[in-house]
């Protein structure tokens, strides 16, 4: 008599909506996660506690203002690095930054890029 009922009730066009939509709710929900949820890993990089320190020693560089650093290695040794400024975008300051990060990293002044935030 149970299994009765239960035909019953799911015959109904009102619960076939029910579920549908209930489904279609946990779908959405789903793809939303997956694209719209949550930041991936190459979104959100922190930095290293040398490129921290090294873009707090630019700042107070006069010009440069507030800098992001990058620093690519290779066997856990400083071979480039990227900066990123906000301050004034002159060639002065590009070559204080380029000389302060070659000589902090021992790496060559031609291995350091410096970029003026937009």
């Amino acid at each position: 008599m149970n299994r009765e009922k239960i035909k019953q009730f799911f015959a109904g066009k009102t619960v076939r909506i029910v579920l549908i939509a209930l489904v279609a709710a946990l779908l959405a929900f789903a793809v939303w996660r997956v694209f719209f949820g949550t930041k991936s890993a190459s979104a959100e990089y922190r930095a290293t506690e040398q490129e921290a320190r090294l873009a707090l020693i630019l700042s107070g560089i006069e010009g440069v203002g507030t800098a992001r650093v990058m620093i690519g290695e290779e066997d856990g040794v400083p071979v480039s690095a990227v900066v990123v400024f906000e301050g004034e975008d002159t060639l002065m300051t590009r070559l204080r930054v380029a000389e302060v990060t070659a000589n902090l990293l021992s790496i060559g002044r031609d291995k350091v890029a410096a970029y003026h935030a937009a």
